[in-house]
């Protein structure tokens, strides 16, 4: 298969990569440096991989690199920083909602698509936003928990 350029703006940054046709976005961020991105089961199941692609939380293992071009991708390490953290990964760290972490960062992207377009979301509300995140380590509790704080920590 020929290689396609594909530009993909991450965080702010822009890269322009070739890749053959039938890379996913998840491996291209990878290999662009983006282990925030975890690959987990590389079939949808788990959420682990989301990334908000314009907007819109998406597993990038079920996106080709290609249709993220020219769009902007925004990972969970592009929300904030060590010193500025976004309200919900501070949330999540005061809540205890991180244990392992693994499925932490597709978490976060899937409540901050959720509080981008409910800000004050229902816990029924969070529940589906997050279900297709699976965690084997908080029971969900926290979680649920830490959306609601950060919610409330963004409205005021």
């Amino acid at each position: 298969m020929q290689p396609k350029l594909v530009t993909l703006n991450v965080n702010g940054r822009t890269h322009y990569v070739a890749l053959s046709p039938n890379v996913t976005l998840l491996h291209a961020l990878r290999d662009l440096g983006y282990t925030d991105v975890k690959n987990g089961c590389e079939k949808g199941d788990c959420g682990a991989c989301a990334v908000l692609l314009n907007g819109t939380a998406v597993n990038s293992c079920l996106v080709l690199a290609w249709q993220a071009d020219q769009a902007e991708i925004v990972t969970n390490a592009g929300l904030g920083t060590m010193d500025h953290p976004h309200p919900l990964q501070e949330a999540f760290a005061d809540a205890g909602a991180v244990q392992c972490g693994y499925c932490t960062p597709g978490m976060i992207i899937a409540a901050k698509a959720l509080l981008d377009r409910t800000p004050h979301p229902t816990e029924d509300q969070i529940r589906e936003a997050i279900s297709g995140n699976l965690c084997r380590c908080t029971g969900y509790g926290q979680i649920i928990e830490a959306i609601l704080m950060a919610a409330e920590r963004m409205s005021e």
